[in-house]
């Protein structure tokens, strides 16, 4: 018998929602964080289930603070959230991730090593000092 998939909607938070992304944070003891310059992206069913934030930054946007709640990992709610949000997008996306997500960020049409903004490639060389980074991009 198949398991029943919950349906999950996609949509950009209203800005005086994003208190609501910070809680969904902090309830799956992560420590990203929500901020007000960014537009929030979430995967609801009854509730928020994932979320992201781009973040406007030199000619493109930052992607950071995408989190999947644990019971929904492996359902391909990162993959449809980020498609979701970056539908639109026309600039250049920036990330950092864990070396070990550079193939999942690949098969979402991201490519390492891009030419980052100044302030992004900073950031990369501080966060390298304590936990293995890679940088990937999109245009």
């Amino acid at each position: 018998m198949a398991s029943f998939m919950p349906h999950t909607q996609y949509t950009q938070l209203d800005d005086a929602l994003w208190p609501l992304m910070n809680k969904f944070y902090r309830r799956h003891q992560s420590s990203m964080k929500a901020v007000r310059d960014a537009q929030l992206w979430v995967g609801k069913r009854d509730e928020i289930v994932a979320g992201l934030c781009l973040r406007p930054m030199a000619e493109g946007l930052w992607l950071t603070g995408l989190l999947v709640a644990p019971a929904c990992r492996g359902q391909g709610v990162a993959a449809a959230l980020m498609a979701e949000a970056l539908a639109t997008v026309t600039q250049p996306v920036w990330l950092l991730c864990h070396p070990d997500l550079r193939e999942f960020y690949q098969g979402n049409g991201f490519s390492a090593g891009p030419q980052l903004p100044y302030a992004l490639a900073e950031r990369l060389l501080r966060y390298s000092r304590s936990k293995p980074m890679i940088a990937m991009g999109r245009n």
